[in-house]
């Protein structure tokens, strides 16, 4: 039985929210991160969440607001995308952040410094859920 589209947006939402609690069990990745400061928007093309970077850590996530707030750079994705690339051995094209945008699947807006002098952190940060949970359902 296939999930229905609500059911997967509400577990990508879900495993979005425990990214910040799965940051602070990766020291190695907040080291990586500490010269990163930077608001951003991450995660659902429908549901972003404003993220607050400070040294590597997440200091703030909270879903998009329904006013305007500042961000650097956006990257966002269909639940599809993150449900794909949170499986334990994501298939071909779906296992980078670049193949999604490549794909068109997902979608790198704004002001691209920070992101991509900090990918590798970024490419970790969001393949957390991949890593700690259980696979979300395809």
């Amino acid at each position: 039985m296939t999930p229905s589209p609500a059911t997967t947006d509400d577990a990508v939402i879900r495993a979005f929210a425990g990214i910040p609690a799965l940051l602070d069990r990766a020291p190695a990745l907040i080291a990586r991160g500490r010269l990163l400061d930077c608001d951003c928007l991450l995660g659902p093309v429908d549901h972003p969440f404003h993220v607050s970077i400070r040294a590597g850590r997440i200091v703030e996530l909270t879903p998009a607001p329904r006013l305007m707030r500042s961000w650097r750079f956006s990257y966002r994705a269909t639940p599809q995308a993150w449900t794909a690339y949170w499986q334990a051995e994501p298939k071909p094209g779906w296992h980078d952040l670049l193949a999604l945008t490549k794909r068109g699947e997902a979608a790198l807006e704004g002001d691209l410094h920070p992101f991509m002098t900090h990918l590798q952190y970024f490419k970790d940060l969001l393949a957390l859920p991949r890593l700690h949970a259980p696979a979300i359902a395809p």
